[in-house]
């Protein structure tokens, strides 16, 4: 590595660092929101919940490495324009396809590395994921609160006006139930009182003094109960995470696995074709020009994860189809609005 590149890598190391921290933490708020549904039907103290977000880190790190090293790319660069220091540069007879060819080696290392991540780490951190829910269900309460909606036990929605605490047993007062596809009908329970117990991974509720109404286009049942029990076993197949070419292999009956495929993959290899297009943005002679710096990195961000949503589920199109295109796109771009400048 040259003076000037180790200079230019310095200087984007520096916007890199900060833009980064400030995209992984929004994308950390994101992904805890994302955690903190599953408390709303088990409970997970503080480290539970640490583990389950170092499950999703592969997917935070995904997606935020390749958006915070275009966007620091071509940020660094276009700083430097203003200084006139990338015009030193090149008038002191650095190349601009020195530095190109400096920064696409950079670009297929992280490239290479985000491709470990998407095809091999977000898969078993998916699966891990998985079991341990699954596992927290088995085993612990059900995270019942009173006064509070949106909850749910097994396939029913959940609302409790109270709740009374004794000891390590809880009561649950004035509870209301609805199942909108309860044997193709709706049912509505509601009783005084009910309790919850957990047995081997069975779950059980019950129901004290209620009424039970069933429902469908036509009739109405009524039924009154004066004790009614509702099990539920949960999932207690703890599932062995498996072969990442079994986990991919899911893609011939799966849709969704081929999104994921594609998705990750493109995004994975999003360094590597938006380097050029960083550059191209990025140097310009500050005082003739001022750029398109920002419509440019919104335009390319906008136009690559676009074409992803678009040709997501056909992962034999859209991987060489979208990324040898970007490449082809961006060295056209730099070829015409840099090398034939400097």
């Amino acid at each position: 590595m040259n003076r000037v590149n180790k200079y230019l890598f310095y200087n984007f190391l520096s916007t890199f660092a900060s833009l980064f921290s400030t995209l992984f933490l929004v994308m950390s708020i994101v992904f805890f929101l994302q955690i903190a549904r599953v408390t709303s039907y088990i409970e997970i103290d503080f480290l539970e919940l640490l583990k389950l977000y170092l499950f999703m880190l592969p997917r935070v790190l995904l997606f935020v490495v390749p958006i915070a090293f275009f966007v620091a790319l071509g940020m660094t660069l276009f700083r430097l324009s203003k200084e006139n220091e990338s015009t030193v540069i090149f008038t002191l007879g650095h190349s601009p396809m020195s530095v190109a060819k400096f920064f696409l080696f950079v670009a297929s290392i992280l490239s290479a590395a985000l491709l470990f991540i998407a095809i091999v780490l977000i898969p078993k951190a998916a699966e891990l994921n998985s079991n341990f829910v699954d596992y927290k269900k088995t085993i612990a309460k059900l995270n019942l609160k009173g006064g509070q909606f949106g909850q749910k036990f097994s396939d029913w929605m959940v609302y409790i006006a109270s709740e009374t605490n004794e000891g390590n047993n809880t009561t649950y007062n004035n509870i209301v139930m609805y199942n909108p596809f309860f044997n193709e009908q709706k049912r509505l329970i509601v009783a005084n009182q009910a309790r919850i117990s957990n047995d081997k991974g069975v779950v059980e509720l019950s129901l004290s003094d209620g009424k039970s109404y069933d429902m469908d286009n036509q009739t109405y049942h009524i039924s009154q109960f004066k004790e009614l029990k509702i099990r539920t076993k949960q999932n207690d197949s703890i599932r062995q995470v498996g072969d990442v070419m079994q986990y991919w292999g899911q893609m011939s009956k799966n849709v969704k696995r081929k999104k994921d495929f594609s998705t990750y993959v493109l995004v994975a290899l999003f360094p590597l074709a938006s380097t050029l297009f960083a550059l191209s943005f990025g140097i310009v002679t500050y005082r003739y020009d001022k750029g398109i710096i920002y419509f440019g990195i919104f335009g390319v961000l906008f136009s690559y994860f676009a074409i992803i949503m678009l040709l997501g589920a056909h992962p034999q199109i859209a991987i060489p189809s979208l990324f040898l295109g970007s490449l082809v796109a961006s060295y056209t771009v730099f070829k015409m609005k840099i090398l034939r400048r400097y």
